[in-house]
Formats: structure tokens, sequence, C-alpha cells
């Protein structure tokens, strides 16, 4: 035989790594392990229903016995995150930076053991633990100690949030805690995470490896245990903010659980990707890119690209190429290194995998080529045939399981792809940088990878948009989920408008204000208006009454108006500096609106009026230099963190009458967004007279739509509204709990002011009015 025929039909040998040092590790610690609270480890539990087992989801061996935490426990943990976390932050980022390194030290030093013991204790093949998830962990923790080290030069405005609640998946135990305790500790916050049931095992190790490194006592608490504890965890009252990877539907009980709570809220949740392919890609090196996009991990990543979406002139090819390429995969033992696809995690997700086959499979052609052993694993699928709105293309199914569909055109790719509630992540796949970096920017996801899958890095901001969450995770973007602005926060003192007086007096002629939607003037479908009066008693005019249905035109409008985000950032500047142009032109005009409604002096009027020209100038400036970045990502290529508009954000008012209005409508569509904003509940009439400034200055119908009335009644349907992608508040009424679990039905962002009020710098405006796409984009033959 030839070399070459040897090559080819050579079979591959057992190369199994040696689980002994993990076993001893779990052996030394008695098989039984408490909690880590206040730097060290608690008693173990003893007693029947406060202990449940790690299993090997190979095997079914039980590795340890662990330890269900109690309310009590979770009160400790808190109280213990809570007494260090100011002497922490105190500290200062520099003293905290190096026992970050520390961390990222140690988990080298031990990365075999931790990447044994994860694969002993998830089932994923040694191969990803060893090469891909521990060097991860240690790079989260070298980049943040560098965070750590930066902070107070680079985020001299930025405070530690306090007390981290954080809940992550079995799917990459450690990965996902680095991800979550590296950027919490570097800004001086204090943790409290719990690791999933399935897989606790690593967390325990690494609080080992914490007080090695030196963490003080109390800056990282680890508790064990079910649902029951996140739960805990969720609704704890010390809490001030809460990380979660997870379900959708588990993110969206959490969105709920906090609802009004005032605690900060990051949520990294499902996803059904698009892995799009072209006729002029690389068929080979997309299918290589499909393998690791579906199967890593066993297909048990929320960013997996589950959904293939291949061009019709190349379908019957790439689907024959592809389903040879599964016949050679190697599903087996996961510490076997010659092993491509480990186990399922346990039984009952296997089950769930089977379930959803069993229902939806035969809307397609079900493939399964390379057949799976005994026990705990599923065999790698390709299920062809599918149209785009059958349950598979739809549904999660967070297994080895790849669904697949057709199109014709680019426009077609896009709108198959953008067909789903989640949006997470994609792959495009082709030859032409144009065309893929054409198709990126309209994909509905938060990470895009060109000619790629699966690039992650501590640099790189991830996370998703629409039902895969909000928030991201890596990068300097990721680092505003853990701190939050310096400066003095007061008690909003609502206004209260003006009371009709025993004997009206009236100027002028009878006026109505009506509402500002899609670019004309409506009358409120509720067919009501209130009086304003001015302080004396004067009739200023009526204000009409908004309802459920005007808030359902205002969105029509503002999603019928996607043309003001694909406009230029230099032309939106331009029409922001024509709108503080043709407001200054009316400035006495407006300060003498100002004193009316409000009894103010001649100065504070003007003040107000000048402050909200200054606004539209300052975010007018901001249009066309928000920069994004490439980050320093380690390869041959760079991952473009874009800034991209939010979409459509409802918001309300604070009292100011006209100050209020224009502080979120200037950030919002200088970054490219429309608007549904509700005026002043008090002082409504400033508001209805900036639409004729609307009207004379370039702004494109539905850009802007200006609501007026109660903001009791219409929080609800705002925050519910299933069209819109993201609610502020700044009222003087109390509806901040009410937007956060009405936000939950679509899951949308919420910025709300929980009755107090603060002064943002622009960048917070900025950051709020936009959403991080991180397109990945490698290069190099």
């Amino acid at each position: 035989m030839t070399v070459k025929e040897i090559f080819e039909t050579m079979d591959y040998g057992a190369a199994p790594e040696s689980a002994a040092e993990a076993l001893a590790w779990l052996v030394e610690g008695g098989d039984r392990f408490g909690h880590f609270i206040d730097g060290k480890m608690t008693a173990p539990a003893t007693a029947p229903g406060e202990v449940f087992l790690a299993k090997n989801p190979a095997t079914g061996e039980v590795l340890a016995h662990l330890t269900q935490a109690s309310l009590g426990e979770v009160d400790m943990a808190v109280a213990a995150a809570r007494k260090a976390q100011a002497k922490w932050e105190k500290r200062g980022g520099k003293a905290r930076a190096k026992v970050l390194y520390a961390l990222a030290r140690l988990v080298q030093k031990h990365a075999r053991l931790f990447a044994v013991l994860e694969t002993l204790d998830n089932g994923k093949p040694i191969r990803e633990s060893r090469d891909i998830d521990v060097a991860l962990v240690a790079r989260h923790f070298y980049y943040h100690a560098g965070m750590a080290q930066l902070m107070d030069e680079e985020l001299p405005n930025r405070a530690a949030l306090g007390v981290c609640g954080q809940i992550i998946p079995w799917n990459f135990p450690l990965l996902m805690l680095a991800w979550k305790v590296a950027p919490a500790i570097a800004m001086g916050n204090t943790v409290v995470l719990k690791p999933a049931e399935y897989t606790s095992l690593t967390a325990l190790l690494f609080a080992q490896i914490c007080q090695e490194a030196g963490v003080p006592k109390g800056v990282v608490n680890i508790v064990t245990g079910d649902g029951a504890v996140g739960e805990m965890i969720v609704t704890h009252p010390d809490i001030d903010k809460i990380a979660f990877t997870g379900s959708t539907a588990v993110g969206r009980r959490i969105r709920q659980a906090t609802a009004g709570s005032g605690k900060s809220l990051t949520l990294e949740l499902g996803g059904k990707s698009p892995y799009i392919v072209f006729e002029d890609a690389d068929i080979d090196s997309a299918i290589e890119g499909l393998v690791d996009a579906i199967f890593f991990n066993q297909g048990q990543v929320c960013c997996a690209g589950s959904r293939l979406l291949v061009q019709e002139g190349i379908a019957e090819d790439f689907h024959a190429r592809l389903i040879d390429r599964m016949s050679k995969l190697r599903i087996g033992n996961p510490l076997d290194k010659c092993i491509d696809v480990g186990a399922i995690v346990d039984p009952k997700q296997l089950e769930r995998i089977e379930a959803l086959i069993a229902k939806g499979g035969m809307e397609g052609t079900v493939n399964q080529p390379c057949p799976a052993p005994e026990g705990c694993f599923y065999p790698p699928t390709l299920i062809s045939g599918l149209h785009p709105s059958a349950m598979l293309m739809q549904e999660e199914i967070f297994g080895p399981v790849l669904v697949s569909t057709t199109f014709r055109t680019p426009e077609e790719a896009v709108q198959v792809a953008n067909n789903t509630r989640f949006g997470l992540a994609a792959s495009v796949w082709s030859e032409n940088v144009n065309l893929a970096l054409d198709i990126a920017p309209k994909l509905v996801a938060g990470v895009v990878w060109v000619n790629g899958s699966n690039m992650f890095d501590a640099a790189a901001g991830f996370g998703g948009v629409r039902e895969s969450g909000f928030g991201r995770e890596g990068g300097w973007e990721g680092l505003m989920a853990y701190t939050k602005p310096k400066g003095k926060v007061t008690t909003v003192k609502p206004a209260m408008a003006h009371s009709k007086p025993d004997t009206v007096e009236v100027l002028n002629l009878d006026r109505t204000a009506k509402l500002y939607i899609g670019g004309k003037q409506a009358r409120p479908d509720s067919g009501y208006s209130q009086a304003i009066y001015a302080p004396k008693g004067t009739l200023l005019g009526h204000a009409s009454l908004a309802s459920r249905k005007d808030i359902r035109n205002a969105v029509e409008a503002a999603q019928g108006a996607k043309g003001w985000s694909k406009t230029t950032a230099h032309n939106r500047a331009q029409v922001l500096y024509f709108v503080g142009e043709n407001l200054s032109a009316r400035a006495d005009e407006f300060a003498q609106r100002i004193r009316d409604l409000t009894g103010t002096t001649e100065a504070k009027a003007k003040e107000e009026v000048a402050e909200a020209i200054d606004t539209l100038f300052t975010f007018a400036a901001w249009a066309d230099k928000l920069d994004g970045a490439a980050k320093p990502v380690p390869m041959r290529g760079v991952a473009l963190a874009m800034n991209e508009a939010v979409g459509v954000i409802g918001a309300f008012c604070d009292d100011r009458p006209l100050g209020g209005l224009i502080d979120v409508i200037a950030p919002a569509i200088a970054m490219g967004n429309r608007v549904v904003a509700v005026a002043s509940e008090a002082y409504p009439l400033a508001a209805t007279d900036f639409y004729q400034v609307l009207d004379t200055s370039d702004v494109p119908a539905g850009v802007v739509n200006i609501l007026t009335g109660s903001h009791s009644d219409l929080a609800k349907p705002m925050a519910g509204h299933m069209d819109l992608e993201a609610v502020w508040s700044f009222s003087g009424a109390d509806i901040s709990k009410t937007i956060e679990l009405e936000s939950a039905g679509n899951l949308k962002r919420t910025w709300v002011n929980f009755g107090q009020t603060r002064t943002y710098a622009a960048r917070d405006w900025l950051a709020q009015a936009t959403e991080v796409k991180t397109i990945w984009v490698p290069y190099g033959e």
C-alpha cells in the first residue's frame, strides 16, 4: 500500500486522557462539597433532601455529593459579599489587577485539572475543554486584570454596582464563570455565583484557586443547588445586579421577578442562529465551519449555527458533502482525545432533544449518518427540506441537530435569517467580501461571523438582541454592565398639573393640541382631552389624552420610518442642527410657554430653552463621531464593534416642559432610532408646540412621534408593545416596575429611573441609544 492509501484507510485508535488527577482531587475533598462563602468552604450537607449528585454524563458514574443551598446559606453569601464590597472597591483598580492576574496564572497552572474535571462533569470532548474553554478562561482573567489596571484612568466617572448575583449554565461551566466573575470583580464588585446544578465541580475548584490567589474574603462566593437557589439570588433584596445566562423562558421569568426592584440586569439567552452559505462560498471550508458551528459541544451552545440557509443552486451538492462529512465524525468517550462529539449533559436534556425531533422531524428529511453509542449520546443530525416557519426552524433544540432550508437571492437570505424571535449570532459564508459585508449589518444579531463560526474573545463584546437578551459581555462595552455613573442621585418630585380655578380666565381662542403621529397632527383615539391651566388659573389650552390605540399608531409610524436608520450619520447630524437652529429662532416663544405652564422665572425658562438647543447641538455633533472599534483579538483578522440603532424607542419624559422631551429625542434620533415620546404629564403644551419645529426641520415622518396623556395609563401598553425595542422612563409617575414587568414579553431593553434622577453624560445616553454588533472578519489564506 502507498502512504496515501494507508492514511485514507487507517482508523483512529483510542487516545484516552487520564482522569486520575481529577478523581484524586474529588477524593481529597471527600467526594462531598459545601459552598464557598466568605473565603472558605462550608461543611457539606449530609441530610436527605440537602444533597444532590454530580454525575459523569458519559457513564452515569457519581462523581461527588453536592450541597443544596438553603435560604440561610444564600443570606450568608450575600452578607459576606456586602461586607467585602466597599473595601474591595476602595483598594483601587491597580490592586485588584494583581489579584485577577494571579487568578489567570493559577488557571494556567491547573489547566489540565480544570479541563479533565470539566469533561468528566459536563461530557464535552477533552479537546474542547483543554484547547478552547480553559484557554479562554485564562484569557478573560488576563484581559480584565488589564481593565482593572486601567479603570482609574480610563473610567474615572464610573463606579462599581455593588453585589452581583450571577447564575450560569451547564454548557460552558468554567468559561461562563470567567465571563461573569472577571469583569465584575475587576470593576470593584463582589459576587455571589450559582453554577448549574448539573455542572458545579469546576466552580468549586475555582473556589480553591481563589484562596491560592489571595482573593479577599467575601469577594467571590459560590453556592450550589438547583433553580430554587437561583430564585433566592434573583429575589434577594441586598443584591444590586443580576447576570444570567440560560434559556429565554427562565430569562423572561427573571425579568418579571426583578421588575421594580432597582436591580441592574443583563440576560444572555437562547438563539437560533442562521448559517448562511452563498453559492460562491468555499464549500469545503463552509462545511468544516458548519461542523464546528453546530456539533461543537454537542450543539449545546446558545449561538450554535443551528439553522442552515444554503443558496438553492448549490444546495444538493452542499447537503451531500455535509452528510458525507458527518458520517466521519467520531462520537463516544469524551476523555478520548480523538472524539469529536461527546455526551449530552443529562438524560433529561437527551429526552428533550428526542421529543423535539419526534414532533417536528417529519416536516423534513432526517439524516443521521453517524450512529451514537448507548448511553447519554445523540447522533449528529441534519434535517433538510424544511420551510422557514417549521417548528424546528423556530425552536431552539440545544443539541447536535442542524435544520436546513434554501434561499435564492441575498434579499431572501436576510429575510429568512431574520425570521425568528431570537437575535444572538449569525454566520455568513461567501468568497465575495463585498457581499458578506453587505449582508452582515442587515442581520438582526449581536454577533456576526464572516467565513467562520464560534469565535470568541475577552476583547470582543458578546450578546444578543430580541429574545436572545440584552447587555454585552467582553470588551469595553461589557464593563457597562458592571458599573454605574458616579454622581449625586436625588428623588424625583413629580410636578402637579395646576388645578382648575373657581373662575376660568380665557385669553385666546380655544385650542386643542393634537398628538403628533407619522409626521401629522392626529386626534386622540380616546376622544378625550384635558384642560391645561397656568399657575394663576388662566386656561392655556387643551391637551389630548392618548390611549393604547394611539401608541399602536405611533409605533406603526415609527416602524415605517426604518429609512432613518439607513441615512448617513452626517445627514442625521444636519437634521439635528437644523432642529436646533429652528428652535433657537423661536426661543423667546418657548421660554414664554414654559413660564406660562410652570410659573418659573424668565431666567430659568430661557435657561431651559438654551439647554435644549445645546442638547440638540451636542447630539448632532455626536451623530457622526461615536466610533466603533477594531478589537485586538488574537487571530489573523478583525472583530469590528459597530454601533447600531436600537430601533424604535418608547420614552416617558420628565417634567421639564421642553428639556425633558429634547433629552430623549436628541440622542435617540442622532443614533438612527425612531421615537415614540410621551410628553410631560403636567406640562404637555411645550411638547406639542415643538412638533411645529419638527415640521420645518426636515425630520422624516414617523421618526419622532409625540403623545400626551397619563404616564400611568400609557406605561403598560407602551412597555408591552411587541414592536418596540426599548423603553425609557424619566417620569415623575411611579411606572418603573410596570415598564420592567411588561417588557418581559419580548425582552426589550429598559432604562428607568425608579423614582430617582441624576445627570447623565452624553456617552451614557449614547450607550442606551445603540446596540453593539461585533462582526468578525478573518483574513488570509
